[in-house]
């Protein structure tokens, strides 16, 4: 994974008070929980007294308790209560859990994956996207790194053969360009915007993107690192992913159908029919890209690319120069 990049891993309402959810995401197994104030704690799975998972334990007050032996944490991973010590005696400090620096935003929990810093930039997030739309969410697993599914919403050429039904119909086979351009708005944010101008093959050359004339519309498609994704379909339609990194070779996505009907019975409905079209185009994709090799990408892997691949290029290239710390 980038470090010190902040990944959009669970939906807040995935976590409720009262509950104790065990999840592994980015290779690491993690307990997430509420205390009683509502505030979110995502913490290592593991008691640092005889490494029992936290997860299989309770919640007691504003503590979660390791099963094992009753030691008791706060959201911060300090320990509270040694039971066996008496409640009178103050822990031994060693008796610390790993904990992550989190945020909620968006309905999103986002966590930080790197050095822990004084101030810390914003959670990545789409500001297109305004606060009067609703969504409706639709999890799947995937057996791959999760740069391979990235890579595959950046991917144009795949069109019309994987959604030659859906998405892709028209056989619109040769690729011009595509546009696919870098922008910045704070330190750390990279944001990637891409064009589309597929066309059906009359025997025409495809346009290179330096030939293709300066976009004059929204972009169809973003991506902003760590792992978020839009296509960005109209003004009140729109197709967001989480691609959360379960290790490196699981991935849960999270695809959201966002739309602006807010009447109770047609919103469900219209949730319902977005995930239910969300799930059959990502399927046909996944059937495809969990066969790729290897499963993590690069720059220098092998693959012979084409002028239709530059948005992977771009996004490779920034990928790679995030984990070797060449960009902010």
């Amino acid at each position: 994974m980038i470090p010190n990049q902040w990944y959009a891993i669970l939906e807040s309402s995935e976590i409720k008070k009262g509950k104790i959810v065990g999840v592994t995401r980015m290779g690491e197994k993690m307990v997430a929980w509420r205390n009683t104030k509502g505030e979110l704690s995502l913490m290592a799975d593991k008691c640092p007294h005889r490494g029992v998972a936290l997860s299989a334990g309770k919640l007691t007050g504003d503590c979660i308790q390791c099963p094992f032996h009753g030691f008791e944490y706060d959201t911060t991973g300090t320990c509270k209560l040694v039971p066996a010590n008496g409640k009178n005696t103050e822990p031994p400090k060693a008796l610390h859990v790993r904990s992550y620096p989190v945020r909620e935003e968006h309905g999103f929990v986002y966590i930080w994956w790197g050095e822990p810093r004084d101030e810390y930039p914003p959670a990545p997030w789409f500001e297109s996207i305004p606060d009067t739309m609703v969504f409706a969410t639709l999890k799947d697993h995937w057996a791959n790194h999760y740069s391979r599914a990235i890579e595959n919403q950046l991917d144009v050429v795949h069109l019309p053969f994987i959604h030659h039904n859906t998405i892709g119909r028209g056989n619109r086979t040769l690729v011009n360009g595509p546009i696919a351009t870098e922008e910045s708005h704070w330190l750390g944010d990279h944001l990637l915007n891409l064009w589309v101008y597929n066309e059906l093959d009359e025997g025409q050359k495809p346009k290179k993107p330096s030939e293709m004339p300066r976009p004059d519309r929204r972009p169809f498609l973003q991506f902003r690192y760590g792992n978020i994704w839009q296509n960005w379909i109209a003004d009140g339609l729109r197709i967001v992913v989480a691609f959360a990194p379960i290790d490196n070779e699981n991935t849960l996505m999270y695809l959201r159908y966002y739309h602006t009907v807010r009447v109770p019975v047609l919103r469900q409905l219209m949730g319902w029919i977005g995930s239910l079209s969300n799930l059959v185009i990502e399927r046909q994709d996944r059937r495809v890209v969990i066969t790729q090799q290897p499963h993590r990408p690069d720059l220098d892997i092998g693959e012979i690319l084409i002028q239709g691949d530059s948005p992977i290029v771009l996004y490779r290239k920034i990928r790679r120069a995030l984990i070797e710390g060449k960009k902010d």
